[in-house]
């Protein structure tokens, strides 16, 4: 017998590592698994076990990605579900804060700072020759 989407409403708690999954924020349960783990996911400020049982209203700071990039998010969970569901529906289970987004955006925009002075191409050929003259020039 299949469980409808109703069937979920009625959660009081679930696992950490279902809802992370459920809420996609990791692929597999195993990834999620994994990240709650190595201390890339904190409740309430301290980090948790793949166990920990979670409830509406909870905060959560998930770091995704990689160390370099600040991807960290802070979320309040609106709702729990067993399930995965496309992206509409994971969306419905958390709400992200406003510091969060401020610093996610602020962080974002220092990347993107930080890439202006790179050249979006290789220089060609010729423009390497050029370079390559002149600074030999300067010596």
């Amino acid at each position: 017998m299949k469980k409808s989407a109703d069937d979920n409403q009625g959660l009081v708690k679930i696992r950490l590592d279902k809802w992370l999954w459920a809420a996609r924020f990791y692929r597999t349960r195993t990834l999620a698994k994994q990240a709650i783990e190595s201390g890339r996911v904190h409740y309430a400020g301290s980090r948790v076990k793949t166990s920990k049982e979670i409830s509406v209203g909870d905060e959560l700071t998930i770091r995704q990605g990689s160390a370099t990039a600040m991807t960290e998010k802070t979320v309040v969970v609106e709702a729990l579900s067993a399930q995965r569901g496309n992206a509409i529906a994971a969306e419905v289970l958390y709400s992200e804060t406003k510091e969060s987004e401020t610093r996610r955006a602020y962080y974002a925009e220092q990347r993107k700072l930080a890439n202006l002075a790179r050249p979006d191409n290789k220089p060609n050929k010729k423009e390497r020759r050029d370079l390559q003259r002149f600074k030999s020039n300067q010596d």
